[in-house]
């Protein structure tokens, strides 16, 4: 099945001809009611299809306007006929994401719920989607409403000390006002934390496997994916550029990424280029996974570079089987084995609490901030909070002191939508499929 869809003033009319109805709808077509219609050619009256048509009269329908939704039979040829009579009857192909781009111009949705709808589209998991769903019920946005209310609430403490300078009877303190936005600040702080576990859920946590050559990299990655994806041989430095496929764990979405294995020496000029791959990889890396066999210890080279990955590291002991199981070096690190599965699902659970804790499990009472730029505006108006309270407290005047407020508000606006050029609509909804 195929879904053609129609929004605007003249989508009934349109409908109406492709039915072969003259001008007017029918009058069986009422608000939400599916009618079975052979669709007909303008041009030649010949059939097209015979489909479901679906009428949602604004402004309660998805985006506010009057839209038509045509089920077609699928494929290619029926699908593409209808939308072409549809452009001959005087509509117009859409742009990206204008369906959501006019629900929410005509007040259906805030920012944050148009983004979900693309974030729910691409979701990479369960839990992705589990969130961005969260977020169309305005989870995030009510959150944002709020501490705007916050921060307005801010100001108009602030009203008296600034009308009515040097009286020892204002309702709040000065010092209370301060401790006040101090405690807007932590609760933007809090939700601000989150933003990098929303960007793992959208795009899937980058987790690159990392060891020397021959330490049992390539079939690890093979056991979490489910799939032989990579080459396994005994022959030391077979992986010679990065592999990457998305792995679901536990409803989490993980990039998992194996690499070509790192030694100094030995190594030649395609194996020398894939180590350099790797090290770009690491750079970038949400958690790296190293892999050394079991029963040996690190040495003091790879304890340097472990000092100098700047993401969580999760110490494996590979080739279990071999070693009877047993880590001799004490470091916390995990045996595996990919011919019994020993420690896989160990490595899973230290996987997803490492990269997404209780953050996910509590989205409901903390929602997550998912895009770059929610984040962008709340760390501003974080700042701006931030810095209101700091210059309260050092006895800055408060009409001074308040210019942070209106800083803050605007940048919490722009998270909801409230002030949005054009701009930056353009790049919300600009990633957006045809069809939403």
């Amino acid at each position: 099945m195929a879904v053609v869809r129609l929004s605007g003033p003249g989508a009934l009319q349109i409908a109406a001809k492709l039915a072969g109805r003259g001008r007017s709808p029918p009058r069986g077509w009422r608000d939400r009611s599916a009618q079975l219609t052979t669709l007909l050619c303008p041009q030649s009256g010949e059939a097209l299809d015979r489909s479901v048509v679906t009428i949602f009269l604004g402004p309660g329908s998805y985006t506010g306007e009057d839209v038509v939704e045509i089920s077609t039979h699928g494929g290619y040829a029926i699908p593409k006929s209808v939308v072409e009579a549809c452009v001959t009857l005087g509509a117009r192909r859409a742009e990206a994401g204008e369906f959501t781009a006019r629900a929410y111009l005509n007040g259906k949705f805030d920012l944050t719920q148009a983004e979900a709808v693309a974030d729910l589209v691409s979701a990479r998991s369960a839990k992705g989607r589990a969130v961005a769903l969260h977020q169309i019920e305005r989870g995030l946005g009510e959150r944002i409403a709020a501490l705007r209310e916050e921060v307005v609430g801010l100001g108009a403490l602030l009203v008296h000390h600034i009308d009515f300078p040097g009286e020892d009877d204002a309702p709040t303190p000065i010092a209370e006002i301060a401790a006040r936005a101090g405690e807007v600040a932590d609760a933007m702080d809090r939700l601000l934390a989150t933003a990098p576990v929303g960007e793992a859920l959208r795009e899937g946590a980058l987790t690159v496997l990392a060891g020397r050559p021959n330490t049992g990299k390539s079939s690890l990655f093979n056991a979490l994916i489910g799939t032989e994806r990579a080459i396994v041989t005994e022959e030391p430095g077979t992986t010679r550029d990065a592999l990457e496929a998305l792995v679901e764990i536990d409803g989490l979405p993980f990039r998992l990424v194996d690499t070509a294995g790192l030694r100094s020496g030995g190594a030649g000029r395609v194996e020398r280029i894939g180590i350099e791959v790797a090290r770009r990889y690491l750079a970038g890396a949400d958690v790296v996974l190293y892999c050394r066999e079991a029963g040996r210890s690190t040495t003091e080279d790879e304890e340097s570079f472990l000092a100098e990955v700047g993401a969580p590291v999760v110490r494996l002991c590979t080739k279990a089987e071999l070693g009877g199981g047993r880590c001799v070096c004490g470091d916390g690190a995990i045996a595996v084995s990919t011919v019994s599965g020993e420690g896989l699902s160990a490595l899973r659970e230290r996987l997803c609490e490492l990269v997404f804790g209780g953050v996910v499990e509590s989205c409901n009472e903390v929602p997550v901030v998912t895009r770059a730029r929610q984040a962008r505006h709340l760390a501003t108006a974080h700042a701006e909070v931030g810095a209101l309270g700091r210059a309260l407290g050092a006895g800055v005047p408060p009409e001074v002191a308040s210019a942070h407020l209106k800083t803050a508000e605007s940048a919490l606006e722009e998270i909801l939508g409230v002030v949005s050029t054009e701009d930056v609509l353009d790049r919300v909804f600009g990633d957006f499929c045809i069809g939403k």
